[in-house]
């Protein structure tokens, strides 16, 4: 072969390497999508958010990104990538949920070059093809179609890049965040004299049992004690039970080393008593006043739920677990009083886990706890005996959003079933009910075989007494029972629940789809309450959902998403808002930054207030939104929150403008320190963070 020849093959050989580099192939699955912020669950590679196998409208994909709305995922090109193609849509896992509706956008340098337009649960995968031509960054982001992001299961299947000799791409969540910041404590310690915190208000129904622990902090041993007995109450003190003769109201025994107030009230009436703690620092007196009468709840509840940390994996162990550290952190001081188990204490439909398995309900129709949880009254019984209350979660369907029992067809059994055992709240979730199994009623016993495919949300246009219709019957039948039973309604704000949740005996009720620990996700919730906000009241509360601060991850713990500053962006709202307030990190994990964040009674304070307002949005400046709160000492608590990635400054004229003319006290509650208005130099708002006064009028 001449040397002319050689050349001809030289050069065909490096005409052929270069167009196989050019045809490069980048699969999504092969970046390291771990980072990208989503409003729930976890990223998955080659699965669904749940960890199902990808599949969108019948069809089955090998390979792709699961992901779930609100979804932001950005990836550095750097002008290396040609082309991108993909199918997206709704995950089939959704069982053609009504609510799940998504909007996949690819955008290419700032600019939209693709989009899905709205799609919905069961539709056929949408085939996405955008040209990448000297893009740079791409963001390959998943909407929540403006109405929540319940249930919106989103896939981003068979998806690739063709490159230009670039065999991967870095990647990153989402980048319009603050600095990144250490945590830092701002609420100074409790002292070692005596301070008495929480409510001053405690509501209870006429005949049922009573238990209420006096928070305290202040060093120990504590002695407790009540003065003022009202007329017809008797007042006794646990070892020296006091002589009773005649007719009585009632008799509630103190216990002088616990503080813990049991026994019953008969009769309807308002009945005011002191709280007096003392040690060998001082004492600390408080009024207090319980009313009796038709109504708990006065304030919302304050404790711990097991779903955001364990979620499938709860069992009695763990439970106890928490409450041993609810009230060794010392948290029970200021206030924390329930210990509430959340899905899966029930038999599941068909899991591999054994201890899952088992008998829905007995012969007589009884509910039946799994392996996990051997013995319901006994832990209802540890919990109180350590002076605190426990809850429990059903669904007024046949399942639990789990997969487990529900109650459908068997409410006023379960209602005195977990009287019986001694349970003080229910949490009870919409998952798989719906209104044409009413029919059914009466003949159900094979019932959670035959709709195992049903479903969980309804359509938007169900009508309200639809909707109304379970709750009002499992909210007549715990009435029905003599214990106090908070009534949680979990059916995340549909048929504007706050309207009538008070109608059907419910205390509390979801606003919203379910949180998770993001910026996008707390935010999103806490800063769009304002519709519900007029109809709070005591007894009454709106629900934004549980607190994502400390180990949370639904299972899998690790430390919160949120930043320091979110963190207490997250407290201050809930507490403004009036919020149930329900930790969901692993109690046994707390380290001091979250213990502080949860422990400062000034802050508590503005959430468990008498009046039982609900704070609202009064002005927005630029990224600073102010949220002001009537309180029943005629103050008023005012949140000023910055939405914006830098810090912003407050302006104090926006205080002394609403309402209190130009003498005020103002007290910052995070920092338990009085604020001097004229002599304080501008304050910077921290990034995503807050700034959180109670304002009176001088003396």
């Amino acid at each position: 072969m001449n040397s002319r020849n050689l050349f001809a093959l030289g050069f065909f050989l490096t005409v052929a390497a270069v167009n196989n580099v050019s045809a490069e192939t980048v699969w999504l699955d092969q970046l390291d999508v771990r980072s990208a912020m989503q409003g729930y669950g976890e990223p998955r590679k080659n699965k669904s958010v749940e960890g199902n196998a990808l599949t969108i409208g019948g069809k089955v994909f090998q390979r792709g990104f699961g992901t779930h709305a609100e979804s932001v995922l950005h990836i550095n090109l750097g002008g290396g990538a040609q082309k991108f193609t993909a199918n997206v849509g709704v995950d089939d896992e959704v069982n053609g949920n009504a609510a799940s509706s998504v909007e996949f956008f690819v955008i290419g340098d700032g600019k939209t070059l693709w989009s899905s337009g709205v799609l919905h649960a069961g539709n056929a995968p949408k085939e996405c093809v955008v040209d990448l031509s000297g893009v740079k960054k791409l963001t390959l982001k998943v909407g929540d179609a403006g109405d929540g992001m319940d249930w919106d299961h989103a896939d981003w299947a068979d998806a690739k890049f063709e490159t230009a000799a670039v065999k991967t791409f870095a990647v990153s969540g989402d980048e319009a965040l603050p600095e990144p910041v250490a945590p830092y404590i701002l609420t100074p310690a409790a002292p070692a004299t005596p301070r008495i915190n929480g409510a001053n208000v405690f509501g209870v129904r006429p005949g049922s049992p009573f238990l209420f622990t006096i928070p305290a902090t202040g060093e120990r041993p504590m002695e407790f004690s009540i003065e003022g007995t009202p007329q017809n109450l008797v007042m006794q003190t646990k070892g020296h039970e006091a002589q009773i003769n005649g007719q009585f109201s009632g008799v509630l025994t103190i216990n002088p080393a616990s503080g813990e107030l049991t026994g019953s009230i008969r009769e309807k009436g308002e009945y005011k008593i002191i709280f007096v703690a003392k040690n060998s620092k001082g004492e600390a007196k408080k009024n207090f006043r319980i009313v009796c009468g038709d109504q708990i709840a006065l304030t919302p509840p304050m404790g711990w739920n097991s779903w955001n940390c364990f979620a499938g994996a709860v069992s009695e162990e763990r439970v106890k677990s928490a409450a041993d550290a609810l009230v060794k952190s010392g948290l029970i001081n200021h206030g924390w009083t329930y210990i509430n188990v959340d899905d899966f204490w029930q038999n599941h439909r068909n899991s591999k886990d054994p201890t899952l398995r088992g008998e829905f309900r007995d012969t007589n129709g009884i509910i039946v706890p799994n392996s996990r949880f051997p013995d319901m009254k006994g832990l209802a019984d540890y919990v109180h005996n350590l002076g605190l209350k426990i809850g429990l979660y059903s669904s007024p369907g046949p399942w639990t959003c789990g997969g487990c029992a529900g109650s459908f067809d068997h409410e006023m059994q379960d209602a005195q079933t977990y009287a019986q055992w001694g349970f003080d709240y229910l949490k009870y979730d919409w998952c798989s009910y719906k209104p044409e199994m009413e029919d059914t009623r009466g003949n159900s016993t094979n019932f959670p075989v035959a709709v195992k495919s049903w479903g969980g949300f309804m359509p938007a246009n169900t009508e309200q007494a639809k909707l109304i219709k379970p709750y009002e019957l499992m909210g007549k039948f715990l009435r029905a029972q003599n214990r106090d039973i908070v009534f949680s309604l979990c059916q995340y704000g549909m048929g504007d629940v706050w309207q009538w949740g008070g109608s059907v005996n419910g205390n509390c009720w979801r606003t919203t789809g379910d949180i998770t620990d993001t910026w996008k996700s707390m935010s999103g919730i806490g800063f769009r309450q304002d519709k519900a906000a007029p109809l709070a009241k005591p007894g009454n509360w709106n629900d934004p959902d549980m607190l994502i601060v400390g180990e949370v991850g639904w299972g899998k713990t690790h430390p919160t998403r949120l930043t320091p500053d979110e963190q207490y962006t997250h407290i201050s709202l809930w507490c403004l808002l009036s919020s149930p307030l329900l930790i969901g990190c692993d109690m046994t994990k707390l380290d001091d930054f979250t213990l502080n964040l949860l422990s400062n009674d000034e802050v508590l304070a503005i959430d468990q207030d008498a009046l039982g307002k609900e704070a609202m949005c009064v002005a927005t400046n630029g990224n600073v939104r102010i949220y002001a709160k009537d309180l029943e000492d005629g103050g008023r608590a005012l949140g000023f929150f910055n939405l914006g990635i830098k810090p912003a400054p407050l302006d104090f004229k926006s205080v002394t403008s609403l309402g209190f003319g130009e003498k005020q006290h103002v007290r910052d509650l995070w920092r338990q320190s009085d604020v001097l208005v004229n002599d304080t130099p501008a304050i910077l708002i921290p990034a995503h963070g807050v700034v959180l006064y109670k304002v009176t009028a001088a003396k």
